[in-house]
């Protein structure tokens, strides 16, 4: 069954695309026709999409990965910012730092300076320095925040990419493309769809657009993630399972053994005996 109805997609305005004057051919495949002088996205085409996006995204989360969401439209960001903090996930909502996958590290380093700063202002470092100097330093946080702070327990490079208006954000697809690192992105029709790995036709400029979509996805990650969850406690209860009568085992073999140590050490104390016994009767 679908995630998602041809009425919820028609009535969120997923099907408008841009002026037929701004299209990329590319995107000829994913246009059902043209309205006054519109693009109309194949909404058909559309509901397939999202549900192949969605189970590959269950699955990358099922085993263990994080998924990077990039949003830097001002239509888009708020919506991203919410669905990435209720699934757990990183986010980018401002702009992009050039570098930030294939230069991984020295954005790792970045963030840990915030760490730096909060770790002197906790240990008393920070009441030692003049005014100017916690200044800059406060403001030095402030901007480390407002562009990292969202990524702060990313430790690995993400295990994919989704992206609202993947031409807005070509660095970050480049940048995923060199790294081999999938990309989901919701493309509009004027967008070139050819470097993503999982393309979503759809209106990336409205709201409920992109609101109804992220939402199908963050669902099918949640999914993913309780499924992760109940495969690590079941593997821990089989676990127990094996491991329990090992140790009931052990111990058994351990009780048998003190057992045996000890009558052993009694049938050694009897030969003592008789030994002295015969000595005794032998002396008389």
């Amino acid at each position: 069954m679908s995630r998602v109805s041809f009425e919820q997609l028609l009535e969120a305005g997923v099907h408008f695309g841009h002026l037929k004057s701004k299209w990329n051919p590319a995107m000829a495949p994913y246009i059902f026709m043209e309205r006054n002088g519109i693009h109309i996205i194949d909404l058909n085409k559309t509901i397939v999409k999202i549900d192949e996006a969605a189970e590959a995204l269950k699955n990358l989360v099922k085993s263990g990965r994080k998924i990077l969401f990039v949003a830097t439209k001002k239509q888009a960001k708020q919506i991203i910012a919410d669905m990435a903090t209720a699934v757990n996930m990183p986010y980018v909502i401002e702009r992009w730092p050039g570098g930030m996958l294939t230069n991984f590290p020295t954005i790792r380093k970045a963030v840990k300076k915030m760490s730096t700063i909060d770790k002197m202002s906790n240990d008393g470092t920070f009441d030692n320095l003049s005014k100017r100097e916690k200044l800059q330093i406060t403001r030095q946080r402030a901007k480390l925040e407002k562009n990292l702070g969202s990524i702060a327990d990313l430790s690995r490079l993400p295990g994919a990419l989704l992206i609202v208006d993947v031409m807005k954000e070509h660095i970050a697809v480049r940048e995923a493309q060199r790294l081999g690192i999938p990309v989901f992105g919701l493309v509009d029709t004027n967008s070139d769809p050819s470097n993503i790995d999982f393309v979503i036709p759809a209106n990336d400029d409205a709201t409920k657009s992109v609101e109804l979509i992220l939402d199908i996805l963050c669902k099918a990650i949640q999914e993913g993630i309780m499924e992760s969850k109940v495969e690590r406690s079941n593997k821990e209860e089989s676990d127990a399972e094996v491991l329990i009568p090992l140790r009931r085992e052990r111990k058994s073999r351990a009780k048998k053994e003190v057992v045996i140590e000890a009558l052993k050490d009694e049938d050694e104390e009897e030969v003592e005996i008789e030994v002295e016994d015969e000595d005794i009767s032998e002396e008389e």
